[in-house]
C-alpha cells in the first residue's frame, strides 16, 4: 500500500484524481488548492457546479488553513468526534477556491477515520476535496469496485482499502451562523451531536450542502418506503410488478435482499444492498423507514431520498 499512497500523492499533485476510502464511503479526490483539479472531479461526476464539497483533511489541526474562524463549537465537536464521520460548515478563508465551496463563503471539513485515508492525507500534506466516489445523485460506493464500475477510466488511481466500516456518508453541521443547524444526518448520531454541544441543532440553514437534494443515492430501480407494517400488504398490491423487498426477514410472496434490524449493520450494508436491486434487474425495492433515531435517522435520509428519484 505504501507504493500506491506514494502514486496516489503524485497524482494529486499533478492535478489527477484519486478515488479512497474512508469510514463512510469512497471519496474521489482533488488537490483542494486546485482549482483546475476541483473541475476535474465535477466533471467525472456530472456534478453541479454550485454543489459543494468536503475538504477532507489529516489533523483537526489543520482546520485554520481552510477556515477564517473556529468558533469554539467547532473546536468542541472536534476534539470529541475527529477523526470521525462528522463534517463541519466554517466561514472559509479567503484564499479556499470558490469552485470548492459551491461560490459559498463557507467551507466543509472533515477529518477520516480510515487507515488508508490517513495514510494519503498524511503523505500529501494538505487537504483534499473529496464527494463520493460515484455519479451524481447514483448509490454512493461502499468498496472500490463500486467505484471502478460507475468512474472507470475518469479516475486516476483506485486505493482499495476494502469495505467501508460506517458505510453511510458523515453528518453535516452548519456552525457558520448564529445557531448550530443539522443539515445531514450521517455517521455520528445527532442525539450525541446535540450532548456534546449542550443544545438542539437547528433544522433549517440557508447553507447548501453535499446529499441534501431532494433525489439522491438512487439506484435505477424504484424505491418504496413504507411502515414496516405494511410490507406485506403494499407486496400485494404491487404484484405483478418485478419486486424485492429490502430487510430482515422474508415477506410471503416476494424475493428478499438482506438489509439488517441492527442500524449499524443496516447502514453498513445499504448502498450495496441498492446496488444489488440493479444487479438483479428488479423494478421496485419496497423497504420499511427505520425509527428516525442514532443511525436510523440518517437511514431513512438516505431511502427518503433514493425513492423521490
Amino acid at each position: 500500500m505504501r507504493a500506491a499512497i506514494e502514486e496516489a500523492v503524485e497524482a494529486l499533485r499533478a492535478g489527477r484524481l484519486v478515488a479512497f476510502p474512508t469510514e463512510t464511503v469512497y471519496g474521489l479526490g482533488a488537490d483542494a488548492r486546485s482549482e483546475a483539479a476541483v473541475r476535474r472531479v465535477f466533471e467525472a461526476k456530472g456534478r453541479p457546479a454550485d454543489h459543494p464539497l468536503i475538504v477532507h483533511l489529516a489533523s483537526a489541526d489543520a482546520i485554520g488553513e481552510w477556515a477564517a474562524e473556529i468558533p469554539e463549537a467547532a473546536t468542541r465537536l472536534f476534539a470529541r468526534f475527529a477523526p470521525g464521520p462528522l463534517t463541519v460548515i466554517l466561514r472559509k478563508r479567503g484564499d479556499v477556491p470558490d469552485a470548492v465551496t459551491g461560490g459559498q463563503p463557507t467551507i466543509g471539513l472533515r477529518v477520516p477515520d480510515h487507515p488508508v485515508a490517513q495514510a494519503l492525507l498524511d503523505a500529501f500534506g494538505s487537504g483534499i476535496a473529496a464527494p463520493s466516489a460515484n455519479r451524481f445523485g447514483s448509490v454512493s460506493p461502499t468498496t472500490a469496485a463500486h467505484v471502478a464500475l460507475e468512474l472507470g477510466d475518469a479516475v486516476e488511481i483506485i486505493l482499495d482499502g476494502g469495505p467501508c466500516r460506517v458505510g453511510i456518508e458523515s453528518t453535516i453541521v452548519d456552525l457558520s451562523g448564529d445557531a448550530p443547524a443539522l443539515l445531514r444526518p450521517g455517521g455520528v448520531d445527532v442525539e450525541a451531536i446535540e450532548e456534546a454541544l449542550g443544545r438542539p441543532l437547528a433544522t433549517t440553514s440557508p447553507v447548501r450542502a453535499p446529499g441534501t437534494l431532494p433525489s439522491h443515492y438512487a439506484p435505477r430501480a424504484r424505491v418504496l418506503t413504507v411502515d414496516a407494517r405494511q410490507i406485506e400488504a403494499t407486496v400485494r398490491a404491487h404484484a405483478g410488478a418485478h419486486l424485492v423487498v429490502l430487510g430482515p426477514s422474508d415477506v410471503p410472496g416476494a424475493p428478499r435482499i438482506d438489509l439488517p434490524v441492527d442500524a449499524t449493520d443496516a447502514a453498513r450494508r445499504l448502498y450495496a444492498a441498492l446496488r444489488e436491486v440493479d444487479e438483479r434487474g428488479y423494478a421496485l425495492a419496497v423497504v420499511a423507514l427505520p425509527a428516525p433515531v442514532g443511525l436510523g435517522r440518517a437511514i431513512a435520509d438516505r431511502l427518503r431520498r433514493a425513492a423521490a428519484s
